[in-house]
């Protein structure tokens, strides 16, 4: 009996593997497709509470125009403030260019002593004909994220019309297990989105603030720029955190004579990221979105693989949807249990 138990989990595993292959394949190919819808789901997780209430007291497309308004003001007053803070950094980095030089300089000529001749590779491949080809890429990618967020401004403003109606024809469903399964699991990985959001918001704030004090306490240049782009890169899960502690790195090159300090500086901001997101974010967050760091981490390389920048920041919500509607029902409710993280026992022991 125990081999036959085994033998039809290591199938069910299997079986789990190849679907798991070839979904990503899937996504992958459908990347254009697929890519706006989940933006568009993960947006109407978020807002959905507003749009209900708006529409119980005012027309339902006079509640959809005010939401859209707020969300597109929110997006655009993020992404310029996250332009002003890089913009301002940018411009002081380029300026000190010549410091940066006299460095690479050094370390080249550390490097062709030790017999690792790095001028010539960086100038086979990086080089005027190379910055040519970069420019109509840099160009079509532009074009890309704007087609891309229009589309998916198109599947919001059509998913908030029709969400009632969507939940409507799920409740006349024949199939009641299907229809407790669509209907709970939605609901519930809507509200996990909101939570996600909240605690990753709240926990940029606190990394942000954390970021600004110590650059100001140690005289680093730009101390709430550097505040303003550690908040905004903490939305991004691991890659995120990192570039926001290696670019004040860059600038306390110039700025500080010792590399015990610079090495120092890296060090802190590193321990900063650290303690906020593993031991005060997973307290914040508790059990309900609670998912294993090494799914995360590998839900952050996979979607970054399949769907580039924007995977990077939509792959933890992807991975937290699939395990919440694997939780709903009996058959895939192992799945949710193992990839999961610290349960409510162990949470409230910690």
């Amino acid at each position: 009996m125990e081999s036959r138990d085994g033998a039809a989990f290591g199938y069910r595993v299997a079986t789990l593997i190849i679907a798991v292959v070839v979904v990503c394949a899937a996504a992958s190919l459908a990347r254009s497709v697929l890519g706006p819808l989940a933006a568009a789901l993960f947006i109407m997780g978020i807002v959905w509470p507003a749009q209900k209430w708006l529409q119980s007291r005012i027309p339902q497309l006079a509640a959809l125009a005010i939401v859209l308004l707020l969300t597109i003001t929110i997006c655009l007053a993020f992404t310029s403030l996250a332009a002003w803070a890089f913009g301002r950094v940018g411009h002081f980095l380029i300026a000190d260019a010549a410091r940066y030089q006299a460095y690479y300089e050094r370390a080249v000529a550390w490097l062709d002593n030790h017999g690792i001749e790095v001028a010539g590779l960086w100038a086979e491949y990086f080089n005027v004909g190379w910055v040519l080809r970069a420019m109509p890429y840099l160009t079509g990618r532009v074009n890309t994220i704007l087609s891309f967020w229009l589309i998916a401004l198109v599947y919001v403003v059509l998913g908030l019309i029709e969400i009632d109606d969507v939940g409507r024809r799920i409740d006349r469903l024949q199939n009641r297990t299907a229809a407790r399964v669509l209907r709970d699991g939605s609901r519930a990985t809507a509200v996990k989105f909101r939570k996600y959001l909240l605690v990753r918001t709240q926990m940029s704030v606190v990394t942000g603030l954390l970021v600004a004090l110590f650059a100001a306490g140690t005289g680093l240049p730009f101390a709430f720029e550097w505040g303003v782009i550690a908040f905004v890169l903490n939305y991004i899960p691991f890659i995120g955190p990192f570039v926001a502690t290696l670019c004040p790195t860059l600038l306390a090159m110039t700025q500080f004579e010792s590399w015990t300090a610079v090495f120092g500086v890296f060090a802190c901001l590193n321990v900063i990221q650290f303690v906020v997101g593993s031991y005060v974010e997973p307290r914040v967050a508790g059990a309900t979105i609670s998912i294993s760091p090494f799914i995360v981490l590998l839900a952050i390389f996979l979607w970054t693989f399949l769907w580039g920048l924007f995977g990077t920041f939509i792959g933890v919500p992807i991975t937290l949807a699939l395990l919440t509607f694997c939780a709903e029902h009996p058959s895939t409710r192992w799945i949710a249990e193992l990839l999961g993280g610290a349960t409510e026992a162990k949470q409230e022991a910690l």
